[in-house]
């Protein structure tokens, strides 16, 4: 019986430093390239049976690491507009650790509430509501079609709507 652990093992000694160079590319910097690196690899054992009949490691291992990507943008958004949040609170409310955290905890309900849109779209309805970029705006920035943002932002309307919903 072959060991479990040596196709992962393979995979990663041979794909490891490919990996971070993919991170450096994506993020413009080397910094936190190994550190996403690990974290790819830390998906791929979630499933290590998927190891064993990989034909193209390097487009298992590009998909993965895009749904990091897009993980790692989304908190990245979310993180802007609490930090916005925060800055933009009236002097006089003195924003206090435990306003600081309901807000922080707002954003984060809605990152969970947005989880069950497709990466794409989740972008989309954040670009809009966090960011206040307007559907022409998010269409010049992300490549999509002016149709494409409206459906993407019927979605995220839906799904709000529908997680609203007694």
């Amino acid at each position: 019986m072959s060991n479990p652990v040596q196709p992962l093992q393979l995979l990663c000694e041979n794909h490891y430093e490919w990996l971070c160079q993919w991170w450096r590319r994506q993020l413009g910097h080397g910094d936190e390239a190994s550190d996403f690196a690990h974290d790819t690899f830390l998906r791929v054992l979630r499933n290590p049976e998927d190891v064993r009949t990989l034909r193209q490691p390097k487009a298992y291992l590009t998909t993965i690491a895009r749904g990091l990507l897009n993980d790692h943008w989304r908190r990245r958004s979310l993180e802007r507009a609490w930090l916005q949040a925060v800055a933009a609170l009236p002097p006089e409310l003195d924003a206090s650790p435990e306003m600081l955290l309901s807000v922080q905890q707002a954003l984060q309900q809605l990152d969970r509430m947005l989880a069950d849109l497709s990466p794409q779209a989740r972008g989309v309805f954040v670009l809009s509501q966090l960011e206040g970029l307007t559907y022409a705006e998010i269409a010049a920035r992300t490549g999509l079609s002016d149709r494409t943002v409206k459906r993407y932002m019927a979605q995220g309307f839906e799904l709000c709507l529908t997680l609203l919903e007694p």
